[in-house]
């Protein structure tokens, strides 16, 4: 009765209690010894000793033990329990996502990943001098709101316009503010080789790092797979900045081609193995370094063997393509069966995409099997869709659930 009673004020289905002795060797009750189930694990601070407590519901058993004194199990309803633990089902927040113009094809595939993403437009214009001419539609409506805008800094011309309005939105009274900008640009440009040198990879993440702090505190900055780690801390304190990366949508890919067991990576650089070797640790690896011998640079094999393995060279971006080219003869030269590749950000300026041709099985020499991009770079992506070997992996997914953090 007084067990009950203290299972109903917490809302919770009245359970009976499992000793270990009634546990199978998995830890989970014996299918002889039912129990009912809730989504809630909650413990209490009045006193069992060496037992387990069962909530769960749809079959779903979750398995809490602690160790306490003797006190006999009736103490459940006793007085002294003043607060329960409990771990609800997090719901998932409305976001309202609004997006550049040329991310337009990106943004809509992430409002088809969830329900809970709502497209908001733009009207992008401009006065007779040229500049940009800004209105966002229904501001009032969006008070309140979780807002987020999808970001595409592809050159110095657009980036003015775009930073006006993810200055603005977090002015508008809502609740939270995320920026999703899956290519950051000038990741590159982080070195000083020589005093006079500009690290243009700081100097944007200063601009970044003023966004104005909205309602619900510092806004956050979405970016997928940074050039150089270290970058993280180039931001300030004003702007949550959250590095995701592409390579799980990589693995997943590889894992339904034919020859998923025959798979090698290949890091053109010591840089790129640092990146991401951990993230595909269960391949086999295999390292390139570049030689400099007088004014040329070579690639040359460092350690592995690409013999007669289907090999898959990784790295973050890619623009006229020529390390990851020469990255090819060598593991072609060294017996590779099937050479293929996968860069995050496929910029290739002025067509630079042309030079890699697509291998029909003649020989990995001359062509490859697959060039993976995602879709981070949308002017890459609609010049090369549907032409061999070149297939976009979207981020759509990762950032449907980047903006659920």
């Amino acid at each position: 009765m007084a067990a009950a009673s203290f299972c109903r004020s917490v809302n919770l289905i009245p359970t009976r209690v499992v000793s270990r002795g009634e546990l199978n060797q998995h830890g989970s009750p014996n299918a002889a010894r039912p129990l009912l189930f809730s989504r809630r694990n909650t413990l209490n601070q009045a006193g069992f000793r060496d037992l387990d407590l069962y909530y769960g519901r749809n079959n779903e058993a979750i398995h809490a033990s602690r160790s306490y004194s003797s006190s006999p199990p009736v103490m459940m309803a006793s007085p002294a329990v003043t607060s329960l633990a409990l771990s609800p089902k997090r719901s998932k927040k409305n976001v309202c996502l609004f997006f550049c113009e040329e991310m337009r094809n990106l943004a809509e595939l992430i409002a088809m990943e969830s329900d809970a993403i709502e497209l908001r437009s733009i009207d992008w214009r401009n006065f007779e001098d040229g500049f940009p001419n800004l209105f966002i539609s229904n501001a009032h409506g969006i008070r309140g709101q979780h807002v987020s805008f999808l970001a595409s800094f592809s050159s110095p011309g657009v980036i003015f316009e775009q930073l006006s309005i993810i200055y603005a939105l977090p002015r508008l009274f809502v609740s939270s503010f995320t920026v999703v900008l899956p290519f950051f640009p000038t990741g590159s440009y982080e070195r000083m080789e020589e005093e006079g040198d500009v690290a243009t990879a700081f100097t944007l993440a200063r601009i970044l790092s003023n966004i104005p702090i909205s309602r619900g505190g510092p806004s956050c900055l979405v970016i997928f797979d940074i050039h150089a780690l270290q970058e993280r801390f180039y931001f300030g304190d004003n702007v949550l900045p959250c590095f995701e990366s592409g390579m799980p949508l990589l693995k997943n890919r590889l894992q339904q081609l034919p020859d998923s067991d025959n798979i090698s990576i290949a890091f053109p650089d010591d840089g790129s193995w640092k990146r991401f070797h951990k993230q595909l640790q269960h391949f086999p690896v295999i390292v390139c370094t570049k030689v400099r011998e007088g004014d040329h640079r070579f690639v040359r094999l460092k350690e592995g063997d690409p013999k007669g393995r289907h090999v898959v060279i990784v790295d973050d971006f890619v623009q006229s393509g020529g390390t990851l080219i020469e990255c090819q003869k060598v593991l072609a030269a060294h017996g590779a069966a099937k050479i293929s590749a996968y860069v995050t950000h496929g910029i290739f300026p002025n067509k630079t995409w042309q030079r890699f041709k697509y291998d029909d099985g003649v020989s990995p020499d001359k062509g490859m099997r697959y060039f993976w991009i995602t879709d981070s770079c949308p002017h890459t992506v609609n010049e090369v869709k549907g032409i061999p070997p070149f297939e976009v992996l979207s981020l759509a997914g990762s950032i449907a659930d980047a903006l659920q953090i």
